[in-house]
């Protein structure tokens, strides 16, 4: 197994055109450019009221959905959601965790390519054209990194960093990847490829667990250069030894789990179904 990674814009794919879909199925996202699949938007949030004005203002007009996973907030997350977006999809989540909320937040979603992003305003939401022309390019899932040409991070402290390499090296040996971030929280997809991904973890180490099985299933993955912000308000719930540990647990536990299935691609290759 060796999948494919590439960074956006460095390897292009060709494959030949079809005829392209009806003029009115196209979302424009500005004057010289319009996007075919639909796209929802998925913020996990905790408290997360005072940042929530900061993220939904780089969210691009053309989305098709935001989805907020509320994990519990004691606090005004979910009333200033719905002030900033009235038309917002709130789920309520029953368990803990990032990755649990995602989990409740992708099932949620109705759109054709899903997006996650982080509701402390370390995550850009101006930067999701990247990752939906990045799809729309032919991969199947484009992932988030700091290390490549135009990413970078205001807040990788020397552990921080360290404890990405470390784990990253790991995994690009075991599974045969080439990955240049792992624990990085800004990714997409298309909706079809959700039960390869088959989320069943609760934490941190969720980003981890969508890596890894990305590249298993055999999907085409594109590295997205991203800039992470340092969060704006409040305190991260991330514990570098801790989290850590999980992230360990969770390499070696994949390493045991069986084979996962081969992706279902589209009818037709996704630069004909995608932008104009």
């Amino acid at each position: 197994m060796s999948p494919e990674i590439t960074e956006h814009g460095v390897k292009s794919q060709f494959a030949t055109l079809r005829s392209l879909p009806a003029v009115d199925r196209y979302t424009p996202l500005g004057p010289h450019l319009a996007v075919a699949p639909t796209v929802s938007v998925v913020v996990p949030a905790m408290n997360e009221a005072e940042n929530l004005p900061h993220v939904f203002a780089t969210l691009p007009h053309w989305v098709h959905e935001v989805v907020l996973v509320d994990g519990h907030s004691t606090d005004d997350t979910i009333a200033v959601a719905r002030r900033l977006r009235p038309n917002v999809r709130v789920v309520h989540q029953r368990g803990r965790g990032k990755g649990d909320a995602l989990a409740e937040g992708f099932a949620a979603c109705t759109g054709e390519i899903i997006v996650m992003i982080d509701a402390d305003g370390s995550t850009d939401g101006r930067e999701i054209i990247q990752f939906v022309s990045a799809l729309v390019s032919g991969a199947d899932f484009a992932k988030g990194s700091r290390y490549i040409a135009g990413g970078g991070s205001d807040d990788l402290t020397f552990n921080r960093r360290l404890g990405n390499s470390v784990l990253r090296t790991m995994v690009n040996w075991l599974y045969g990847t080439r990955y240049t971030d792992l624990c990085y929280g800004y990714n997409a997809f298309w909706a079809r490829h959700l039960p390869l991904l088959d989320l069943d973890c609760a934490g941190f180490e969720v980003e981890t667990v969508m890596n890894i099985r990305a590249a298993r299933a055999g999907l085409r993955i594109h590295e997205v250069p991203s800039h992470e912000r340092c969060r704006i308000h409040g305190e991260s719930n991330l514990r570098v030894v801790r989290d850590g540990l999980r992230v360990l647990r969770t390499i070696m536990r994949e390493w045991r789990r069986p084979s996962p299935r081969q992706p279902v691609r589209a009818a037709t290759p996704a630069a004909d179904q995608g932008a104009a």
